[in-house]
């Protein structure tokens, strides 16, 4: 068991891959509110075609397949509802699916042994029939159905999907009502034997409970159970061009007040002599400092009245593109595209502006260790993202300098964007 503390957070994470291969996260927290723990495998919706064990034939699957499997596990062949084992011991349970991973999750304050165990073997004895597969269609139609009818959801998507020209991330996770019909419980299987391999799956575990000795329950559950041996895993690559597919797209829908999306995509493949995730920290920076809540362009646009609330800011990354998609509610498309474009014209920013974000950035990793769910999300994502956890976000963010990010940010190329707009059915 390895033991590596976070610096300067008061927290340490203790590690263990077991023989089987499932890598085993705890983080301890005496007085944490209960604990929660997820299970999460590395297949998310990015995933569209891929190899198995050299077979040059690749194995391509529906849309959404990920997400239809998540909701698939819920099936057990002994009938057990898992959201209702867990609530019948005081625990919540939920699941969910991302572009990169699936996770299966409770959190509850008591019978950790029993939650535990139970978590790992509803996930890891898959029941699916055919009945069983034409009956969660319906209820997965019905979901995708409800996400058309959401603005929000409808910008985001119609963003990616002018956005990106051939990588599957500018489909909704979820898929389309095509893909869903046509998925098979061999599509699912296939999937499951090949992505829920304890070679590709980690548990992270946060909150008042014993390292030692949840590693050994993990570790007896494991050793239990037959696993065939982990498949060699290649994923399709995608050669992505940095052009966007339509520099402008708009549909109508039952609304008051326009919403728009501008969409900046950058290829970071090519910073190979770039620490990436500190390019990424400047670029979160400097968005934050010029559209934040406390910045003077978000200060006059509401003053103005070109804003009604205000401006998010939110990131899709690929391995070879990072968009960044800066969406609002507005009256005057126009005149707000016009004053983003302006304020991107010059990426200076002054050095208080800096001090100040850098000690948010801090303030906000010490308040998540108040927060049992904010610290298994932060070893969640950087096992998911980067295959090891981040210790030193202290020292990171103190280094962060205005000479630094300047160098960084000359790679920041904002040639390619596009812009997709929803419309009132009726203007009144």
């Amino acid at each position: 068991m390895k033991k590596r503390t976070l610096n300067n957070l008061d927290l340490t994470v203790y590690e263990e891959t077991l023989p089987n291969g499932l890598g085993v996260y705890v983080i301890p927290k005496e007085n944490g509110n209960g604990i929660y723990a997820t299970f999460s495998t590395n297949f998310g919706s990015n995933v569209e075609e891929f190899g198995v064990n050299g077979k040059k034939k690749m194995c391509k699957v529906p849309l959404g397949v990920a997400h239809f499997l998540e909701h698939q596990m819920f099936e057990q062949e002994d009938g057990i509802d898992p959201m209702k084992f867990f609530e019948d011991r005081g625990a919540m349970t939920n699941a969910y699916t991302s572009n990169t991973k699936t996770t299966y999750l409770f959190s509850g304050p008591d019978h950790f042994k029993e939650n535990i165990n139970y978590l790992l073997d509803f996930v890891q004895n898959p029941y699916m029939t055919d009945e069983t597969v034409e009956k969660e269609k319906g209820i997965i139609i019905q979901e995708l159905g409800m996400y058309e009818n959401n603005p929000y959801f409808k910008l985001r998507s119609g963003s990616l999907l002018q956005t990106f020209v051939k990588h599957p991330v500018r489909y909704n996770i979820g898929g389309t009502v095509e893909s869903v019909k046509k998925t098979t419980r061999d599509d699912l299987y296939r999937c499951y034997h090949t992505f829920y391999h304890p070679t590709n799956m980690f548990v992270v575990v946060s909150g008042n409970v014993d390292p030692k000795e949840t590693i050994a329950i993990i570790m007896n559950n494991q050793d239990g159970k037959e696993q065939k041996e982990a498949p060699k895993i290649t994923y399709k690559k995608y050669s992505e061009p940095d052009q966007c597919k339509k520099e402008f797209g708009k549909i109508k829908m039952d609304i008051t007040i326009p919403k728009i999306s501008l969409n900046y995509k950058m290829n970071i493949s090519r910073m190979k002599d770039l620490d990436l995730r500190k390019f990424l920290i400047y670029m979160d920076i400097l968005f934050n400092v010029k559209f934040g809540t406390t910045s003077r362009f978000h200060e006059r646009m509401l003053k103005e009245g070109i804003l009604t609330e205000e401006l998010d800011v939110a990131s899709v990354r690929t391995d070879q593109h990072i968009v960044y998609m800066m969406s609002a509610e507005t009256k005057y498309p126009d005149l707000l595209l016009n004053a983003i474009k302006e304020e991107l014209e010059s990426l200076e920013i002054e050095k208080e502006d800096l001090e100040r974000k850098k000690r948010v950035y801090w303030s906000s990793y010490v308040y998540m260790t108040d927060n049992i769910r904010a610290i298994n999300g932060k070893v969640m994502g950087n096992i998911n993202t980067y295959g090891y956890i981040i210790d030193d976000d202290y020292s990171e963010i103190k280094n962060l300098n205005l000479k630094e990010m300047k160098k960084y940010l000359e790679n920041a190329n904002f040639n390619h964007c596009n812009v997709f707009m929803i419309e009132p059915n009726c203007k009144k």
